[in-house]
């Protein structure tokens, strides 16, 4: 098949008829291959290669996370704080883009996405929240069998080691390092203080039993460096002999005998390259690769994929369909004191901050500075939080793209569980044109009803006593903001996606027609083939995505292997003493 090679065949010789039984037997094979080194890929390399007896090929599109093997020269990845200039440039990010969104005043919204080992959590702001028990429960309701909380938590702590220790909701002895908020920040502790001036409760583990009220976050942040699943999976298994790696190699097709995956092509170096997989083909490309790279194999919507005129393997029309993200703002306050981290930003300071971590991994380099916050209930009889807070003593104008003017303090604010649904579909049948993205943003009338009463809650919050001898003058959404439809219209042109797409290839019942695998991950209707990252979540989760998806990961390794999984029935969860109230 050498001759869908486009222009002069320089890297191979002209005779390609022979050339095909010679692939077949040159062609190298695995019993696993990975397509994506992101949070859910580095989990699935380690587990799957702790069996000797089988062989394990990691695919990456993008780099390595290391500069000639150096924490250090990469301290864009690694330095907490320098989170944002690698969100800025296309280096180690995909950097996508939304069509233009019809309830958004028609704005185009960035999507940075990781494409560097460690994926997303390479470039997240290693926030540690793994979303409500109910959240797991509901999976299991929309078909995802065996996937509520119970059966969950395990792999949570399992891939967990908190630095405050185990008990019955944290891991202690995982790869994955989780530290606590731990800052003297006058301002973190006045926004925790506010929180419960408002009425809202304090909560000293949001991942643990009670994950409603404020207070102190956990991040993927282990002695001052960012811990992303690269550092915590991938890197200590890089010495095993059954495990391979490959870097700036595009997967372009997954290979089928029938409706059997036998393995992948790719592009490295400017060649076309066939690996096979003796067992399993396995997707972790993310909420986007996956469904794409699955459809540019011929497996999604099959209108859709003739009129590309893509082979049709397995009609399946949930590819690509069912999007979900989450949407949030910022809303800004004037600081009275220079305490926040305006002047950290002046280059002088920054060169000092950067030495500092460059030698001891320590200061106000080693954190994102994101170290508290929260999650409440929008309403009455709302069962469980669905709007989460972060809160930070700064102000981040464009994505970090442009720099704080002004000593001040914000709160990301935003719904969890909005019901706009999106979808994504191919723009062209070439691997290297980005898909098209519609997130359908605040297409319903409730998603833009809970954005409203999140700025009220936020500017609520704001009022309280705590932050009275800081607070100056609302900067965001602003003083002259106050009726419904001014605060409508500031969302819409204020929000932008927290970077949470997801369930774009959903886990669900061999019956529901939107299914894309079924509960063991197994793309349906075809062998040999799965798909495990934040695109196989049913519905999205109330809260970040980067723990949620090394959890699927552990969970999904445990079902490859064979082995039974965990569980730990009857745990108990926090619930209102009454519904009747929103707080």
């Amino acid at each position: 098949d050498w001759s869908v090679l486009k222009g002069p065949s320089r890297h191979h010789p002209p005779c390609f008829a022979n050339l095909n039984a010679a692939a077949n037997q040159n062609t190298p094979s695995y019993s696993y291959v990975i397509v994506g080194a992101g949070s859910a890929g580095c989990v699935l390399a380690n587990r799957l290669s702790e069996d000797v007896h089988e062989s394990v090929l990691l695919l990456e599109a993008g780099p390595k996370d290391m500069l000639l093997g150096s924490l250090r020269l990469s301290w864009k990845i690694h330095m907490p704080a320098a989170l944002t200039y690698n969100l800025c440039d296309d280096k180690y990010n995909w950097y996508y883009h939304t069509l233009p969104q019809a309830h958004m005043d028609n704005r185009v919204l960035y999507w940075p996405r990781g494409r560097v080992w460690g994926g997303s959590s390479s470039l997240n702001a290693m926030v540690y929240i793994r979303g409500h028990a109910e959240d797991y429960n509901r999976w299991q309701r929309e078909g995802a069998e065996g996937w509520e909380y119970e059966r969950c938590l395990p792999y949570f702590k399992k891939a967990q080691c908190h630095e405050l220790g185990e008990n019955r909701y944290r891991g202690g002895s995982g790869p994955l390092h989780v530290s606590r908020g731990k800052t003297n920040h006058p301002l973190h502790k006045a926004f925790i203080e506010a929180g419960q001036q408002a009425g809202y409760p304090f909560t000293d583990d949001m991942n643990g039993y009670q994950q409603e009220g404020l207070g102190w976050m956990d991040m993927t942040v282990h002695r001052g460096k960012r811990w992303s699943s690269a550092s915590a999976y991938l890197r200590p298994a890089l010495g095993r002999p059954n495990l391979k790696t490959e870097v700036r190699c595009l997967t372009t097709k997954i290979l089928f005998d029938g409706n059997r995956a036998v393995g992948v092509e790719y592009t490295q170096d400017g060649q076309k390259k066939r690996v096979f997989a003796d067992k399993e083909v396995i997707l972790s490309g993310g909420a986007i690769n996956s469904p794409q790279l699955l459809m540019l194999s011929g497996v999604g919507n099959a209108d859709d994929l003739k009129q590309l005129d893509i082979p049709v393997v397995q009609h399946l029309p949930g590819v690509g369909s069912n999007l979900q993200d989450h949407l949030e703002l910022y809303v800004q306050q004037q600081c009275t004191q220079p305490i926040t981290l305006y002047k950290a930003q002046k280059p002088f300071t920054m060169v000092k901050i950067g030495l500092e971590w460059l030698t001891m991994f320590t200061g106000y380099g080693a954190t994102a500075h994101l170290e508290s916050g929260g999650f409440i209930r929008s309403r009455p009889h709302v069962t469980h939080p669905d709007i989460q807070f972060h809160f930070l003593p700064s102000q981040v104008i464009d994505h970090g793209r442009v720099a704080s003017k002004i000593e001040a303090y914000q709160v990301h604010v935003g719904p969890m569980r909005s019901t706009s649904i999106g979808w994504l579909r191919l723009k062209s049948a070439n691997p290297l044109d980005h898909p098209i993205l519609q997130p359908n943003y605040l297409s319903n009338d409730m998603d833009v009803w809970e954005f409203r009463e999140s700025v009220k809650l936020s500017r609520e919050i704001f009022a309280q006593k705590a932050f009275d001898e800081f607070r100056g003058p609302e900067v965001q959404p602003g003083p002259q903001v106050q009726s419904d439809a001014d605060i409508d219209a500031f969302v819409r042109r204020k929000a932008d996606s927290a970077y949470h797409p997801s369930c774009t290839c959903k886990m669900g019942s061999p019956s529901d027609p939107m299914a894309v695998v079924d509960s063991n991950t197994r793309v349906l209707g075809l062998e040999r083939l799965r798909v495990v990252d934040a695109s196989i979540m049913p519905s999205i989760v109330s809260g970040n995505l980067n723990a949620p998806t090394i959890m699927m990961a552990e969970k999904a390794a445990d079902i490859i292997r064979g082995r039974p999984p965990l569980s730990d029935p009857g745990v108990p969860v926090y619930r209102p003493a009454t519904l009747n109230t929103q707080r």
